[in-house]
Protein backbone atom coordinates (compact mmCIF):
# COMPACT_ATOMS: atom_id res chain seq x y z
CA UNK A 1 0.00 0.00 0.00
CA UNK A 2 1.42 3.39 -1.03
CA UNK A 3 1.73 6.16 1.54
CA UNK A 4 -1.16 8.20 0.04
CA UNK A 5 -3.41 5.28 -0.88
CA UNK A 6 -7.04 6.17 -0.23
CA UNK A 7 -6.79 9.85 -1.20
CA UNK A 8 -8.73 10.86 -4.33
CA UNK A 9 -7.97 14.34 -5.65
CA UNK A 10 -9.70 16.13 -8.51
CA UNK A 11 -7.62 18.50 -10.63
CA UNK A 12 -8.74 21.31 -12.93
CA UNK A 13 -5.46 22.93 -13.86
CA UNK A 14 -3.13 23.89 -16.67
CA UNK A 15 0.45 25.14 -16.97
CA UNK A 16 2.89 23.74 -14.37
CA UNK A 17 2.14 24.46 -10.71
CA UNK A 18 -1.24 22.67 -10.45
CA UNK A 19 -0.36 19.61 -12.53
CA UNK A 20 3.00 19.32 -10.75
CA UNK A 21 1.29 19.46 -7.34
CA UNK A 22 -1.09 16.62 -8.14
CA UNK A 23 1.67 14.73 -9.99
CA UNK A 24 3.79 14.74 -6.83
CA UNK A 25 0.81 13.31 -4.92
CA UNK A 26 0.09 10.72 -7.62
CA UNK A 27 3.66 9.45 -7.36
CA UNK A 28 2.98 8.78 -3.68
CA UNK A 29 -0.15 6.76 -4.42
CA UNK A 30 -2.99 9.29 -4.47
CA UNK A 31 -5.70 8.80 -7.09
CA UNK A 32 -5.68 11.90 -9.29
CA UNK A 33 -8.61 12.65 -11.59
CA UNK A 34 -8.01 15.37 -14.18
CA UNK A 35 -11.02 17.13 -15.63
CA UNK A 36 -9.91 17.99 -19.16
CA UNK A 37 -11.87 20.32 -21.46
CA UNK A 38 -13.62 18.36 -24.17
CA UNK A 39 -12.14 20.66 -26.82
CA UNK A 40 -8.59 20.17 -25.51
CA UNK A 41 -6.70 21.93 -22.75
CA UNK A 42 -4.56 25.03 -23.11
CA UNK A 43 -1.34 23.06 -22.61
CA UNK A 44 -2.29 19.75 -24.19
CA UNK A 45 0.08 20.40 -27.10
CA UNK A 46 2.76 22.45 -25.36
CA UNK A 47 6.39 21.92 -26.39
CA UNK A 48 8.44 19.82 -26.35
CA UNK A 49 6.40 17.60 -28.66
CA UNK A 50 7.08 14.47 -30.67
CA UNK A 51 7.30 14.51 -34.46
CA UNK A 52 3.61 13.57 -34.46
CA UNK A 53 2.74 16.53 -32.23
CA UNK A 54 2.24 14.68 -28.93
CA UNK A 55 3.26 16.82 -25.97
CA UNK A 56 6.11 15.36 -23.92
CA UNK A 57 5.57 18.23 -21.48
CA UNK A 58 1.93 17.20 -20.90
CA UNK A 59 2.77 13.51 -20.60
CA UNK A 60 5.49 14.19 -18.04
CA UNK A 61 3.44 16.48 -15.81
CA UNK A 62 0.35 14.25 -15.88
CA UNK A 63 1.79 10.76 -15.59
CA UNK A 64 -0.02 8.36 -13.32
CA UNK A 65 -3.31 10.32 -13.41
CA UNK A 66 -6.78 9.60 -14.75
CA UNK A 67 -8.37 11.87 -17.34
CA UNK A 68 -12.06 12.68 -17.78
CA UNK A 69 -13.15 14.83 -20.73
CA UNK A 70 -16.14 17.04 -19.95
CA UNK A 71 -17.60 20.01 -21.80
CA UNK A 72 -17.41 22.48 -18.92
CA UNK A 73 -18.75 25.26 -21.15
CA UNK A 74 -22.24 23.79 -20.80
CA UNK A 75 -24.35 23.67 -17.61
CA UNK A 76 -24.75 19.88 -17.72
CA UNK A 77 -20.99 19.46 -18.01
CA UNK A 78 -20.36 21.82 -15.11
CA UNK A 79 -22.87 19.88 -13.03
CA UNK A 80 -20.90 16.69 -13.69
CA UNK A 81 -17.61 18.38 -12.84
CA UNK A 82 -19.04 19.73 -9.58
CA UNK A 83 -20.31 16.27 -8.70
CA UNK A 84 -16.82 14.81 -9.22
CA UNK A 85 -15.17 17.55 -7.14
CA UNK A 86 -17.60 17.03 -4.26
CA UNK A 87 -18.05 13.25 -4.52
CA UNK A 88 -18.87 11.67 -1.16
CA UNK A 89 -16.58 9.35 0.71
CA UNK A 90 -13.58 9.45 3.00
CA UNK A 91 -10.46 10.63 1.24
CA UNK A 92 -12.49 12.47 -1.41
CA UNK A 93 -13.64 16.07 -1.62
CA UNK A 94 -10.08 17.22 -2.33
CA UNK A 95 -9.61 19.68 -5.19
CA UNK A 96 -6.71 21.58 -6.78
CA UNK A 97 -7.25 24.20 -9.46
CA UNK A 98 -5.67 27.27 -10.99
CA UNK A 99 -8.94 28.29 -12.66
CA UNK A 100 -10.73 31.37 -11.24
CA UNK A 101 -12.77 30.31 -8.21
CA UNK A 102 -15.94 31.98 -9.43
CA UNK A 103 -19.23 30.84 -10.94
CA UNK A 104 -19.40 27.07 -11.01
CA UNK A 105 -16.05 26.87 -9.18
CA UNK A 106 -17.05 29.26 -6.41
CA UNK A 107 -15.96 27.68 -3.13
CA UNK A 108 -19.19 28.45 -1.26
CA UNK A 109 -21.25 26.99 -4.10
CA UNK A 110 -19.20 23.81 -4.05
CA UNK A 111 -19.47 23.60 -0.26
CA UNK A 112 -23.22 23.48 -0.55
CA UNK A 113 -22.67 20.10 -2.18
CA UNK A 114 -19.97 18.98 0.27
CA UNK A 115 -19.46 21.05 3.40
CA UNK A 116 -16.01 19.69 4.23
CA UNK A 117 -14.50 20.33 0.79
CA UNK A 118 -10.76 21.08 0.68
CA UNK A 119 -9.98 23.35 -2.24
CA UNK A 120 -6.49 24.58 -3.15
CA UNK A 121 -6.70 27.55 -5.52
CA UNK A 122 -3.47 28.59 -7.26
CA UNK A 123 -3.39 32.21 -8.41
CA UNK A 124 -0.94 34.35 -10.35
CA UNK A 125 -1.01 37.32 -7.98
CA UNK A 126 -2.77 37.58 -4.64
CA UNK A 127 -5.35 39.97 -6.12
CA UNK A 128 -6.29 37.39 -8.74
CA UNK A 129 -4.55 39.09 -11.66
CA UNK A 130 -2.51 37.08 -14.14
CA UNK A 131 1.12 36.12 -13.62
CA UNK A 132 3.42 33.45 -14.98
CA UNK A 133 6.79 32.24 -13.76
CA UNK A 134 8.43 34.43 -16.40
CA UNK A 135 6.69 37.61 -15.23
CA UNK A 136 7.21 36.81 -11.56
CA UNK A 137 10.90 35.97 -11.88
CA UNK A 138 11.81 39.19 -13.63
CA UNK A 139 10.27 41.20 -10.77
CA UNK A 140 11.98 39.50 -7.81
CA UNK A 141 15.59 40.36 -8.64
CA UNK A 142 17.24 37.18 -9.78
CA UNK A 143 17.69 37.95 -13.50
CA UNK A 144 19.53 41.17 -12.57
CA UNK A 145 21.77 39.33 -10.13
CA UNK A 146 22.54 36.50 -12.56
CA UNK A 147 25.25 36.54 -15.18
CA UNK A 148 28.77 37.97 -15.53
CA UNK A 149 29.99 41.02 -13.67
CA UNK A 150 29.85 44.13 -15.83
CA UNK A 151 26.94 42.98 -18.00
CA UNK A 152 23.74 44.83 -17.14
CA UNK A 153 21.43 42.72 -19.29
CA UNK A 154 18.92 40.51 -17.40
CA UNK A 155 19.47 36.75 -17.54
CA UNK A 156 16.25 34.75 -17.29
CA UNK A 157 16.33 31.22 -15.97
CA UNK A 158 15.36 28.34 -18.26
CA UNK A 159 13.87 26.33 -15.38
CA UNK A 160 10.45 27.72 -14.31
CA UNK A 161 11.50 27.34 -10.70
CA UNK A 162 8.67 29.37 -9.15
CA UNK A 163 6.08 27.17 -10.84
CA UNK A 164 7.63 24.04 -9.36
CA UNK A 165 8.07 25.54 -5.90
CA UNK A 166 4.47 26.75 -6.05
CA UNK A 167 3.37 23.23 -7.02
CA UNK A 168 5.16 21.69 -4.06
CA UNK A 169 3.63 24.36 -1.81
CA UNK A 170 0.17 23.49 -3.15
CA UNK A 171 0.72 19.78 -2.49
CA UNK A 172 1.84 20.57 1.07
CA UNK A 173 -1.19 22.81 1.57
CA UNK A 174 -3.61 20.11 0.45
CA UNK A 175 -2.08 17.47 2.74
CA UNK A 176 -2.10 19.91 5.68
CA UNK A 177 -5.77 20.76 5.08
CA UNK A 178 -6.68 17.10 4.68
CA UNK A 179 -5.08 16.36 8.06
CA UNK A 180 -6.96 19.29 9.60
CA UNK A 181 -10.21 17.91 8.17
CA UNK A 182 -9.55 14.46 9.65
CA UNK A 183 -8.85 15.98 13.08
CA UNK A 184 -11.56 18.66 13.15
CA UNK A 185 -14.10 17.67 10.50
CA UNK A 186 -13.87 20.95 8.61
CA UNK A 187 -12.74 21.68 5.08
CA UNK A 188 -11.36 24.96 3.81
CA UNK A 189 -10.18 26.91 0.81
CA UNK A 190 -6.46 27.59 0.53
CA UNK A 191 -5.24 30.31 -1.85
CA UNK A 192 -1.64 30.31 -3.07
CA UNK A 193 -0.32 33.10 -5.27
CA UNK A 194 2.66 32.29 -7.48
CA UNK A 195 4.13 35.73 -6.84
CA UNK A 196 3.76 35.27 -3.05
CA UNK A 197 5.69 32.00 -3.28
CA UNK A 198 8.55 33.81 -5.01
CA UNK A 199 8.46 36.75 -2.61
CA UNK A 200 8.54 34.41 0.38
CA UNK A 201 11.62 32.65 -0.98
CA UNK A 202 13.40 35.94 -1.66
CA UNK A 203 12.66 37.05 1.90
CA UNK A 204 13.65 33.69 3.42
CA UNK A 205 17.02 33.80 1.66
CA UNK A 206 17.81 37.15 3.31
CA UNK A 207 17.84 39.00 -0.01
CA UNK A 208 15.34 41.64 1.11
CA UNK A 209 17.04 41.99 4.50
CA UNK A 210 20.38 42.44 2.75
CA UNK A 211 19.00 45.66 1.28
CA UNK A 212 16.86 46.75 4.23
CA UNK A 213 19.35 46.04 7.02
CA UNK A 214 22.73 46.26 5.29
CA UNK A 215 21.87 48.80 2.62
CA UNK A 216 23.59 46.56 0.07
CA UNK A 217 22.43 45.46 -3.36
CA UNK A 218 23.39 41.95 -4.46
CA UNK A 219 26.01 42.17 -7.21
CA UNK A 220 26.48 39.78 -10.09
CA UNK A 221 29.03 37.09 -9.39
CA UNK A 222 28.97 35.04 -12.58
CA UNK A 223 29.24 31.37 -11.65
CA UNK A 224 30.78 32.07 -8.24
CA UNK A 225 28.81 30.98 -5.18
CA UNK A 226 27.89 33.97 -3.07
CA UNK A 227 29.41 34.07 0.41
CA UNK A 228 31.75 31.09 0.02
CA UNK A 229 33.97 29.59 -2.67
CA UNK A 230 32.59 27.75 -5.65
CA UNK A 231 32.90 28.27 -9.38
CA UNK A 232 33.33 26.52 -12.70
CA UNK A 233 36.56 25.35 -14.32
CA UNK A 234 37.53 24.18 -17.79
CA UNK A 235 39.24 20.81 -18.29
CA UNK A 236 41.71 19.74 -20.97
CA UNK A 237 39.07 17.87 -23.00
CA UNK A 238 36.83 20.88 -23.49
CA UNK A 239 34.44 20.10 -20.65
CA UNK A 240 33.56 22.18 -17.60
CA UNK A 241 32.78 21.30 -14.02
CA UNK A 242 31.50 23.12 -10.98
CA UNK A 243 33.15 22.84 -7.57
CA UNK A 244 31.50 23.95 -4.33
CA UNK A 245 33.40 24.57 -1.09
CA UNK A 246 30.78 25.98 1.22
CA UNK A 247 31.72 24.08 4.39
CA UNK A 248 35.18 23.84 5.91
CA UNK A 249 35.28 20.14 5.10
CA UNK A 250 34.44 20.77 1.46
CA UNK A 251 37.15 23.43 1.25
CA UNK A 252 39.76 21.13 2.78
CA UNK A 253 38.79 18.35 0.37
CA UNK A 254 39.18 20.67 -2.63
CA UNK A 255 42.59 21.80 -1.43
CA UNK A 256 43.72 18.19 -0.94
CA UNK A 257 42.43 17.10 -4.33
CA UNK A 258 44.23 19.86 -6.21
CA UNK A 259 47.41 19.76 -4.12
CA UNK A 260 47.44 23.54 -3.78
CA UNK A 261 48.04 23.76 -0.03
CA UNK A 262 51.25 25.78 -0.41
CA UNK A 263 50.07 28.40 -2.91
CA UNK A 264 46.76 28.86 -1.09
CA UNK A 265 48.50 29.23 2.27
CA UNK A 266 50.78 31.85 0.76
CA UNK A 267 47.78 33.70 -0.65
CA UNK A 268 46.10 33.71 2.75
CA UNK A 269 49.23 35.00 4.48
CA UNK A 270 49.81 37.74 1.90
CA UNK A 271 46.24 39.03 2.24
CA UNK A 272 45.79 38.41 5.95
CA UNK A 273 42.97 35.95 5.34
CA UNK A 274 41.75 32.80 7.05
CA UNK A 275 40.56 30.60 4.18
CA UNK A 276 38.77 28.27 6.60
CA UNK A 277 36.19 31.08 6.80
CA UNK A 278 33.52 31.23 4.10
CA UNK A 279 33.58 35.01 3.79
CA UNK A 280 37.34 35.14 3.36
CA UNK A 281 37.17 32.49 0.65
CA UNK A 282 34.49 34.50 -1.12
CA UNK A 283 36.50 37.72 -0.90
CA UNK A 284 39.51 36.00 -2.48
CA UNK A 285 37.46 34.02 -5.01
CA UNK A 286 39.14 35.37 -8.14
CA UNK A 287 42.65 34.77 -6.78
CA UNK A 288 41.71 31.27 -5.58
CA UNK A 289 40.18 30.42 -8.95
CA UNK A 290 43.32 31.64 -10.72
CA UNK A 291 45.46 29.31 -8.57
CA UNK A 292 43.20 26.29 -9.15
CA UNK A 293 42.45 26.80 -12.86
CA UNK A 294 45.78 25.36 -14.17
CA UNK A 295 45.23 22.14 -12.21
CA UNK A 296 41.87 21.59 -13.92
CA UNK A 297 43.15 22.73 -17.32
CA UNK A 298 45.84 20.03 -17.20
CA UNK A 299 43.35 17.21 -16.65
CA UNK A 300 40.42 15.67 -18.42
CA UNK A 301 37.02 15.81 -16.81
CA UNK A 302 37.31 12.13 -15.92
CA UNK A 303 40.75 12.50 -14.33
CA UNK A 304 39.76 15.60 -12.39
CA UNK A 305 36.58 13.88 -11.23
CA UNK A 306 38.47 10.86 -9.91
CA UNK A 307 40.83 13.07 -7.91
CA UNK A 308 37.96 15.13 -6.50
CA UNK A 309 36.02 11.99 -5.59
CA UNK A 310 39.06 10.46 -3.88
CA UNK A 311 39.33 13.56 -1.68
CA UNK A 312 35.53 13.59 -1.12
CA UNK A 313 35.24 17.05 -2.67
CA UNK A 314 31.89 18.43 -3.81
CA UNK A 315 31.64 18.87 -7.56
CA UNK A 316 29.52 18.18 -10.62
CA UNK A 317 30.01 18.13 -14.38
CA UNK A 318 28.25 20.49 -16.75
CA UNK A 319 26.09 18.31 -19.00
CA UNK A 320 23.64 18.86 -21.81
CA UNK A 321 20.35 16.99 -21.52
CA UNK A 322 21.65 14.59 -24.16
CA UNK A 323 24.74 13.86 -22.08
CA UNK A 324 22.64 13.45 -18.95
CA UNK A 325 20.57 10.76 -20.62
CA UNK A 326 23.41 9.01 -22.44
CA UNK A 327 26.27 9.22 -19.95
CA UNK A 328 25.02 9.72 -16.40
CA UNK A 329 24.36 6.35 -14.69
CA UNK A 330 21.89 8.03 -12.31
CA UNK A 331 19.63 8.74 -15.28
CA UNK A 332 18.73 5.13 -16.08
CA UNK A 333 16.58 2.25 -14.79
CA UNK A 334 19.57 1.31 -12.60
CA UNK A 335 18.34 4.17 -10.41
CA UNK A 336 15.16 3.08 -8.57
CA UNK A 337 13.75 6.52 -9.37
CA UNK A 338 13.34 5.57 -13.03
CA UNK A 339 11.70 2.96 -15.23
CA UNK A 340 11.12 2.73 -18.96
CA UNK A 341 7.38 3.17 -19.51
CA UNK A 342 5.31 3.00 -22.68
CA UNK A 343 3.33 6.23 -23.10
CA UNK A 344 0.39 5.87 -25.52
CA UNK A 345 0.98 7.75 -28.74
CA UNK A 346 4.53 8.65 -27.73
CA UNK A 347 6.54 5.49 -27.17
CA UNK A 348 8.73 4.03 -24.46
CA UNK A 349 10.68 6.59 -22.48
CA UNK A 350 12.54 6.97 -19.23
CA UNK A 351 9.96 7.98 -16.64
CA UNK A 352 10.52 9.15 -13.07
CA UNK A 353 8.64 8.05 -9.99
CA UNK A 354 8.70 9.89 -6.67
CA UNK A 355 12.08 11.03 -5.35
CA UNK A 356 10.77 10.32 -1.84
CA UNK A 357 12.01 6.98 -0.50
CA UNK A 358 9.47 5.74 2.08
CA UNK A 359 10.80 3.12 4.50
CA UNK A 360 7.37 1.72 5.44
CA UNK A 361 5.68 1.75 2.03
CA UNK A 362 6.65 0.34 -1.36
CA UNK A 363 7.35 2.88 -4.11
CA UNK A 364 4.67 3.64 -6.67
CA UNK A 365 6.02 2.42 -10.04
CA UNK A 366 6.47 5.19 -12.63
CA UNK A 367 3.39 5.35 -14.83
CA UNK A 368 2.40 6.75 -18.21
CA UNK A 369 0.57 9.98 -18.77
CA UNK A 370 -3.09 9.43 -19.73
CA UNK A 371 -4.62 9.99 -23.11
CA UNK A 372 -7.12 12.80 -22.45
CA UNK A 373 -10.49 11.23 -21.77
CA UNK A 374 -9.25 7.67 -21.41
CA UNK A 375 -10.94 7.26 -18.01
CA UNK A 376 -14.14 9.22 -18.60
CA UNK A 377 -16.64 6.35 -18.38
CA UNK A 378 -14.84 4.42 -15.65
CA UNK A 379 -14.52 7.42 -13.33
CA UNK A 380 -18.10 8.62 -13.82
CA UNK A 381 -19.39 5.12 -13.20
CA UNK A 382 -17.23 4.60 -10.12
CA UNK A 383 -17.57 7.98 -8.39
CA UNK A 384 -21.05 9.03 -9.50
CA UNK A 385 -22.66 5.64 -10.13
CA UNK A 386 -23.68 6.45 -13.71
CA UNK A 387 -24.95 3.47 -15.68
CA UNK A 388 -24.31 2.48 -19.27
CA UNK A 389 -27.43 4.19 -20.61
CA UNK A 390 -26.68 7.44 -18.76
CA UNK A 391 -23.11 7.49 -20.06
CA UNK A 392 -24.29 6.80 -23.60
CA UNK A 393 -26.71 9.71 -23.39
CA UNK A 394 -23.98 12.06 -22.19
CA UNK A 395 -21.74 10.96 -25.05
CA UNK A 396 -24.56 11.45 -27.56
CA UNK A 397 -25.19 15.01 -26.33
CA UNK A 398 -21.47 15.85 -26.43
CA UNK A 399 -21.28 16.49 -22.68
CA UNK A 400 -18.50 13.94 -22.18
CA UNK A 401 -16.00 12.25 -24.48
CA UNK A 402 -13.70 9.29 -24.43
CA UNK A 403 -10.03 9.18 -25.45
CA UNK A 404 -8.89 12.03 -27.68
CA UNK A 405 -7.44 11.07 -31.01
Amino acid sequence: MAILSGLSIVECAAFIAGPFATGALARLGADIIRIDPIEGGIDQHRWPVTAAGRSLYWAGLNKGKKSVRIDIRRPEGRELAQALITAPGEGRGLFITNFPAVGWLDYDALCRRRADLVMVNILGNRDGSTALDYTVNCAVGFPLATGPLGDDRPVNHVLPAWDFICGQTAATALLAAERFRRLHGRGQRLRIALSDVALAVVADMGLLAEVEINGAERERHGNHIYGAFGCDFATSDGRRLMVAAVSTGQWQALVRATGQEGPLSALASARGLDLSREGDRHGARDAIAALLAPWFAARTLSDAGRALDAARACWGPYQRFEQLLAEDPRCSPANPLFARVDHPGIGTMLTAGSPIDCSACPPVPPAAGPVPGQDTDAVLADLLGLGTAQLAGLHDRGIIAGPAA
